[in-house]
């Protein structure tokens, strides 16, 4: 919204520009005929000027020689005040004046002020469309309003001004066509997500009680009942066949809308936009949908309690048929206020990663674990997302970062101890035919497929795994494709990650190998907490061809030995376990050496300290008994 008004006062000689200038000013009307041009005037926003904007009046001259100085100031100012006041100065505004704005390339609102009114002795309301308008402004789309005024008398003095600042401030052309007479589309499109927003249980219809929240949170004031009522009977009258008994629709919150675009009141309708953080292109503010959220290295963003909640009442609201999924319709009206699906899910092919029913609708628990996952992964789409679908801060300064949290950082993973996440993330690698993608179907209880699939963009699978003690956590599982060179070669992408799985095919002799191979050839994967997984254990098991067999290779880091898991058999959610309890407990899971053990050395050192302690105080103990 703008914070300062610039009107440049425009109009034929002997109109009376400089006497409403001054009648404003003065508050009286000034009977010595002003000879020049008035200085600027300057006039603070506690002088009764609309909103919180500070106004600035040009006063000009429209004889040929100031044409220079006229051009300099029409192009600085956010609105210009064009004021007639006879016959021949009107026909002047189609003829010379309209034309000549054009001409200068400004697209500024033009209000139009027949003044002398007094003359007339017609017109007293403060702002009127006469039929000798009409044609003018049907063909000179930026005029915003017209008003008929009278300095001598003070008669709409002040109205005049006020136009000026509301066509700025609130300007009617974003929102109202008056050659079609309708809302224009992005207006609208603003009104529909409001509406969806304020329909809190999606029935349809503002009920009572979401009409006085949507008056309160826009207005910060309640709605009176017989106000209440005056808006059900304006828009039964204006769109017969509504069912107004059970609340306004969005045919009838439209139509409120634009009947206060027809009646001049365009500023309310602005009010509720900006409300809303719209702005004055009809898009939603840069910083509501991306507010400053910023997380420290080695550590993540979560959904917090708030986040979780609010996520999970949109699910419930959106399962019409409650059936625990949303289908195909259900999720195209729960994302109707956003862009569509976020680009990511889409890329992922959602909801294949997560949790589905048997008829392949997202449930809760997956629909959960999906916003777990993407907030985790990029928390700023989280962030766009809350603000697209309406999530409300407690404390309204917070805006959107009040549904995340950011977890404390873990910076030394060999430390004994669990790290405070919920959200982990587990790198899958292994040969090519390993098991690793029928390994992620399995995680989300999808059905064995045995066809081969290679895997080429990285494939993700979330889902929440109960730790030992009931304590729940949201898993991440993802094989790399053929990006893995590149991701392992990426730091920051080590850093992310939790854990590293490494699966071998236990009927393949070549399979384990390639584990091997792929720890000579990345050794800062020796910076990650790793478990070892011998997947299809239902076939043969058979020699690997490598310097050494599987279970002495673990043994030789001092590791625990391959769990040999299939996914045909039910204990496979025993793995998953093991990962997440290994991802949020760090240090159970790295490789160690005899000579590279820091917590044996630690231990010499402090044995050696307590026997030189021990020592001494026997020493002095002796001496001082040989003295006595």
């Amino acid at each position: 919204m703008a914070t300062a008004v610039r009107i440049c006062v425009c109009g034929d000689e002997g109109t009376g520009k400089s006497s409403l200038i001054a009648s404003l000013v003065k508050g009286v009307f000034v009977a010595n005929k002003i000879q020049s041009v008035l200085p600027q005037v300057t006039i603070p926003p506690t002088l009764g000027t609309a909103e919180n904007v500070t106004t600035t009046i040009v006063d000009t001259s429209a004889r040929p020689q100031d044409r220079t100085t006229l051009r300099k100031e029409i192009r600085k100012s956010n609105v210009i005040l064009l004021v007639y006041s006879d016959h021949y100065s009107y026909e002047r505004v189609a003829l010379f004046w309209m034309p000549y704005f054009r001409s200068l390339g400004v697209n500024v609102p033009v209000v139009l002020c027949a003044n002398k009114s007094d003359l007339a002795g017609d017109g007293t309301t403060a702002q009127v469309v006469e039929e000798e308008m009409l044609p003018v402004m049907a063909e000179f789309r930026e005029i915003d309003s017209c008003i008929r005024s009278s300095a001598r008398e003070h008669r709409n003095v002040i109205e005049v001004f006020y136009l000026c600042q509301k066509a700025v401030i609130h300007p009617i052309a974003p929102l109202f066509d008056h050659k079609e007479g309708q809302l224009k589309p992005a207006c609208m499109e603003a009104l529909r997500r409001i509406f969806y927003l304020c329909d809190k249980d999606q029935d349809g219809y503002l009920n009572d009680k979401e009409m006085h929240d949507f008056q309160a949170k826009s207005f910060e004031k309640p709605l009176q009942p017989d106000e209440l009522e005056n808006i059900k009977m304006a828009v039964s009258k204006a769109v017969p066949g509504t069912n107004i008994g059970l609340g306004l629709d969005l045919q009838g919150f439209l139509q409120l809308n634009k009947m206060y675009a027809e009646k001049g009141r365009h500023e309310t309708i602005w009010i509720i936009l900006r409300k809303h953080h719209y702005t004055d292109s009809l898009s939603l503010e840069d910083s509501f949908l991306h507010p400053r959220f910023e997380v420290p290295d080695c550590a993540s963003a979560e959904l917090s309690p708030a986040g979780y909640r609010f996520f999970m009442d949109l699910f419930l609201i959106f399962d019409k048929d409650n059936d625990g999924g949303l289908n195909d319709a259900e999720l195209a009206a729960l994302f109707a206020p956003t862009p569509g699906l976020p680009s990511s899910w889409v890329e992922t092919s959602f909801p294949s990663s997560t949790v589905r029913n048997d008829a392949g609708y997202i449930t809760l628990q997956g629909w959960l674990a999906q916003w777990s996952m993407t907030t985790f992964l990029e928390p700023k789409t989280t962030l766009e997302y809350l603000a697209y679908l309406g999530f409300e801060a407690p404390n309204e300064r917070e805006l959107t970062t009040a549904a995340l949290k950011i977890t404390k950082p873990r910076k030394r993973r060999r430390r004994p101890g669990r790290v405070e996440r919920n959200v982990v993330l587990c790198y899958v690698l292994g040969s090519a035919g390993a098991g690793k993608s029928s390994l992620l179907d399995a995680f989300l209880n999808r059905p064995f497929n045995s066809t081969y699939h290679p895997t080429i963009k990285p494939r993700r699978a979330v889902n929440s795994v109960e730790l030992q003690g009931g304590k729940q956590c949201y898993l991440i599982l993802e094989e790399l494709g053929e990006l893995e060179p590149a991701i392992l070669e990426n730091q920051a992408k080590l850093d992310a990650c939790d854990l590293i799985c490494y699966a071998y095919d236990s009927s393949e002799p070549d399979s384990f190998s390639h584990i091997v191979d792929l720890r000579k050839r990345y050794p800062q994967l020796d910076e990650l907490p790793a478990i070892y997984t011998a997947l299809k254990a239902d076939r043969d098991k058979t020699t690997q061809r490598s310097e050494m067999q599987p279970d002495t290779y673990t043994a030789a880091l001092n590791m625990s030995a391959p769990l040999h898991v299939s996914v045909t058999w039910g204990s496979i959610s025993e793995l998953f376990i093991a990962l997440a309890e290994a991802a949020t407990n760090p240090s159970t899971a790295f490789p160690k050496s005899e000579e590279d053990s820091p917590d044996r050395a630690s231990l010499y050192m402090a044995l050696g300290a307590t026997s030189c302690a021990a020592l001494a105080a026997f020493m002095i103990w002796r001496r001082s008994t040989n003295s006595a």
